[in-house]
């Protein structure tokens, strides 16, 4: 009798083990073919290259291709209920930008973003530059308000589409700084030819996918949108010193439908901390402007509760929701 009962317990521990040995299994063998990885504002803008220069780390240490796929339109919002509506399963994962949260507010959709994505990971943070075509007489913020004032609705400002980012972080700065700009949606890099031709003549961009058109002299960068200057354009103020509370960050990360395994959670997130650790990565993000942000799943969740709370002020203040 005492044999049989050492057998039972011996058992029952296996047993209660099994679940634990299968996690720690599932884990191990993922990913065992290709990762989709989902964009919602098309090649070549700046969320396809924080979205292609993670996708390569990834691929390098997983093992296995991490595919971009662009999904573009909506602000982002195709992509995202194309993953929403994806398996749980850690092969269809979303780019998550700023216009994540702002979409939360702005539009109503057949989803709720905070509720069913899961936060992963933090990649990085990118101002957004102020910048002006070259016929533009102002050098300085303070010019360009006073040139805005004196033609009022008349100076053009370009966004990559209405409810974007870059159109609320227009809206900000005009707000705060009492001036009357002409909104001009685009459709995201649509917009870049529109100010390369004096069509329209300002633009709250991404550093990212801005900076080589300020290099060249295309444009000319007035103010940078974060709290404190960007070392990659030392010499242009932080608005926030012109306009005291003035912040409107870009920035990127990935996320999971709901209910994907927390052990893949883990694992991703895992090998996007250890990816934005590594020099090359970080130089290539700091090149563009960019600054590395890691952390945990929980970090990631705060950012994004503490933007959808900021933009949700700015939309219904301007009776913008759609």
């Amino acid at each position: 009798m005492k044999v049989l009962r050492r057998q039972f317990l011996h058992l029952a521990a296996a047993a209660a083990a099994l679940p634990a040995l299968s996690r720690v299994a599932r884990a191990r063998s993922y990913p065992t073919r290709q990762v989709h990885l989902l964009e919602g504002f098309g090649a070549g803008g700046a969320p396809d290259i924080v979205a292609r220069l993670m996708g390569e780390s990834l691929s390098e240490r997983l093992g296995q291709p991490f595919v971009i796929e662009n999904r573009s339109g909506a602000t982002g919002t195709i992509a995202t209920e194309a993953v929403v509506r994806a398996s749980p399963d850690g092969y269809t994962l979303l780019l998550i930008t700023a216009n994540n949260p702002i979409n939360a507010t702005m539009l109503s959709v057949n989803f709720d973003f905070v509720r069913d994505i899961a936060p992963i990971a933090g990649i990085v943070r990118v101002p957004l530059v102020m910048e002006v075509h070259p016929s533009v007489p102002a050098k300085t913020v303070a010019e360009f308000i006073d040139y805005a004032k004196a033609r009022p609705g008349k100076v053009n400002m370009a966004s990559a589409g209405t409810g974007s980012l870059t159109h609320l972080a227009g809206e900000m700065f005009k707000t705060m700084a009492g001036v009357d700009l002409f909104h001009v949606p685009y459709r995201g890099a649509q917009v870049f030819p529109a100010l390369l031709t004096g069509e329209a003549q300002v633009y709250f961009g991404p550093l990212l996918s801005s900076i080589e058109y300020i290099r060249a002299g295309n444009f000319r960068a007035l103010g940078v949108t974060t709290v404190a200057r960007s070392s990659i354009l030392p010499g242009v103020p932080a608005l926030g010193e012109i306009l005291p509370g003035y912040e409107a960050s870009s920035w990127y990360g990935v996320g999971a439908p709901k209910h994907t395994p927390a052990e893949v959670i883990e694992t991703l997130n895992k090998e996007v901390n250890v990816s934005l650790a590594d020099p090359k990565l970080q130089a290539r993000l700091a090149d563009l402007g960019g600054t590395a942000l890691g952390g945990s799943p929980a970090d990631f969740a705060k950012l994004i509760a503490d933007e959808v709370k900021k933009w949700s002020k700015v939309i219904l203040a301007a009776d913008m929701k759609r």
